[in-house]
């Protein structure tokens, strides 16, 4: 009896361990942790984490740089003592792997609609890259994964500008034969089979934005005008309707990056007497979206809007104009949730846009090609007229009307011999640099990049100033490059003169 018990003892091991573990795989896989995310979630956080980063980064560096802000504490940033900024860098990298996903879901399907508006985003994105940094890694960026390469080369600027080009003007062709395809999880323009002619035009806008970035470089006067010149094959913007620019909700967590900010963070910031000195020579109403009287000046009844001198040092900063109460605030459109003036409910939440590029900037950017006639269509007059009614019409539509600001464009606005299309041909660029200045608050770096290139409007470094009285033209390298990709990066300081610091000039500067 004994031995009938020990012999069954095995038999039933074996088949309680079969019972177990025959359904293993599907009892343990976690539904709630899926390990493939489909396309259209991919995208739209993809857009989501680039735009915040547009918001972000124009808050941070971008218009103080530029001189449409300016810091009244903490002002390091302001006097150009740089150290690393590398949200640029992390959210370029970081959301390629995202877009990588997307192109691996979609195979060798280029009339898939992801292929193409993957194409454009990877465009945007490396050149929001290469624009801040320089050389970067670009053709073998991403491929660790895949290829195991895990140390990716440094491709130079002038290489990286080609590719970007490149798949800007294949995602044009490729999108022209998604006509009807579904395109989900595009917050940008709403998605669906309407909006892959929307990303068409992104496409061929973005590209004339990059061959004007490069125009000294390389000659773009073919390219430029194959487009411009061939607007059914290759469209463009066309209004304020086609802007690329992220609508922000009134509920959490998809509202203004800076709502909720904290009041003291959000007061650091304050309008630049450059933008507001610009601005009331002008006579330019779109100060007061820009900037809010000062508290001093409303209390005396009295409201008048000051800015203060970029560049100012910890001191001097905090006692200008007799305080914080004598120095405008940013505008109330893009103020935090108790960053009301007294008396104000809180800002609208879903007021503010985050931009990628606009149909002012396209005017501006052909204005500036058709008087150095690099393009031959259309004249330079009407390109830049365009490029101020529409950014003004903009503001009139974004800013909510229950503010009560006056932000109409003067009569006579366009007629003023500071604005009118007059001059010699330098005189003419001067005047559509300064309004494409103006158009570019706010817009991430772009202003920035754009300075950079033409020298216009004067930006002149302030009186504490800590880098010998030069404006920054780049970022540095993060440092935690020197570790995991040294002999790369060294390879591309090398390249760019030898020295990795703000004043180094990449490619397109040189």
């Amino acid at each position: 009896m004994k031995r009938i018990k020990i012999f069954l003892l095995p038999v039933l091991a074996i088949t309680l361990l079969y019972s177990c573990t025959k359904d293993f795989a599907e009892v343990n896989t976690n539904e709630n942790n899926p390990t493939n995310v489909t396309p259209d979630l991919l995208l739209s956080g993809i857009i989501r984490n680039m735009m915040n980063l547009q918001v972000n980064e124009a808050w941070g560096i971008g218009n103080i740089v530029i001189q449409h802000h300016s810091k009244i504490q903490f002002v390091n940033e302001d006097r150009y003592q740089w150290g690393e900024r590398n949200d640029v860098w992390n959210n370029v990298y970081g959301n390629y792997r995202n877009l990588q996903n997307i192109f691996t879901a979609v195979g060798g399907d280029e009339s898939n609609p992801y292929y193409g508006v993957g194409l454009i985003l990877k465009s945007w994105m490396f050149a929001q890259a290469t624009d801040a940094y320089g050389d970067i890694p670009y053709s073998e960026a991403g491929k660790a994964k895949l290829e195991e390469i895990y140390q990716a080369k440094y491709d130079a600027q002038q290489d990286i500008y080609t590719g970007i080009l490149a798949d800007l003007k294949k995602a044009n062709e490729v999108l022209a034969t998604s006509s009807g395809a579904t395109l989900g999880g595009d917050i940008l323009f709403g998605g669906g089979a309407s909006s892959i002619i929307q990303w068409r035009k992104l496409a061929n806008s973005l590209r004339l934005r990059y061959l004007m970035r490069i125009s000294k470089k390389v000659d773009v006067k073919t390219q430029m005008q194959e487009i411009i010149g061939n607007t059914t094959t290759n469209p463009i913007f066309e209004s304020n309707d086609d802007n690329a620019q992220l609508e922000y909700l009134a509920a959490a967590p998809n509202q203004w990056p800076l709502y909720g900010a904290r009041v003291g963070s959000f007061d650091e910031f304050r309008i630049s007497k450059t933008m507001v000195d610009r601005l009331k020579t002008l006579g330019d109403s779109r100060l007061n979206i820009f900037a809010r009287p000062t508290q001093k000046s409303v209390a005396a009844g009295t409201p008048e809007i000051q800015g203060i001198p970029n560049g100012l040092s910890d001191v001097d900063a905090l006692a200008y104009n007799g305080g914080v109460q004598g120095v405008s605030r940013v505008g109330y459109t893009f103020a935090c949730l108790v960053c009301n003036d007294v008396g104000q409910a809180p800002p609208d939440p879903a007021a503010p846009r985050a931009l990628l590029m606009t149909y002012a900037e396209l005017q501006f950017i052909l204005a500036e090609a058709r008087e150095a006639n690099i393009i031959t269509t259309g004249t330079a007059e009407t390109y830049y007229k365009n490029g101020i009614n529409a950014n003004f019409e903009y503001w009139l539509a974004v800013v909510p009307s229950a503010y009560g600001l006056d932000i109409a464009m003067p009569a006579g606005y366009l007629e003023q011999a500071s604005v009118a299309y007059t001059g010699t041909t330098q005189q003419r660029l001067e005047k559509i640099a300064l309004q494409k200045w103006i158009s570019l608050y706010f817009n991430g770096l772009e202003a920035w990049y754009d300075w950079r290139r033409t020298g216009m409007p004067a930006v002149v470094p302030g009186p504490a100033n800590l880098n010998n009285g030069k404006v920054p033209i780049r970022y540095i390298y993060p440092q935690s490059e020197q570790t995991l990709n040294g002999d790369n990066r060294a390879e591309a300081v090398s390249r760019q003169g030898g020295t990795d610091d703000i004043n180094t000039k990449p490619w397109v500067l040189q």
